[in-house]
């Protein structure tokens, strides 16, 4: 995106969505990013992203499971934010999959304060909206997009 000149344009975001982690945590809980994948870990990732002027965005989700079935943060939203801080995360994507609706009212508040809370400005994305649509306005959605 440097180098091809987006940046110039106004892009400044590299985003690393769903299945960027290993299948479990470590020892303390914390996420760990899949080794094969990223054999320097996250942090060096982010380095090197800011080395380009840009900004490192990473996706999450909050539910026991992201949607490709890779650890959630429930139950570690705390730690979770704690870790994204500490990788210099510029912006989080924080799905809903494997999570109860019911839940999400809760959830996605104790995540913003959580963020807030470790000092570092980072963009927060919440998809509980998406998560709160009705099935009929889906479907008037999907027809609108399709006929668009």
């Amino acid at each position: 995106m440097a180098k091809d000149g987006y940046k110039d344009v106004g892009y400044e975001y590299i985003h690393i969505d769903d299945c960027w982690m290993s299948m479990q945590r470590d020892r303390a809980g914390r996420l760990t990013a899949n080794a094969t994948r990223f054999p320097h870990g996250i942090k060096w990732l982010a380095d090197y992203v800011h080395n380009l002027g840009l900004k490192f965005a990473i996706y999450e989700d909050y539910g026991t499971k992201t949607c490709g079935g890779y650890p959630g943060s429930l139950g570690h939203l705390q730690t979770d934010a704690n870790t994204f801080a500490q990788w210099d995360v510029d912006y989080l994507k924080l799905d809903g999959c494997y999570a109860e609706e019911s839940e999400m009212p809760k959830g996605y508040p104790e995540m913003e304060r959580d963020l807030n809370a470790t000092g570092r400005p980072i963009v927060y994305a919440c998809s509980w909206p998406a998560y709160l649509i009705s099935e009929q306005d889906k479907s008037i959605m999907e027809i609108n997009f399709i006929n668009y």
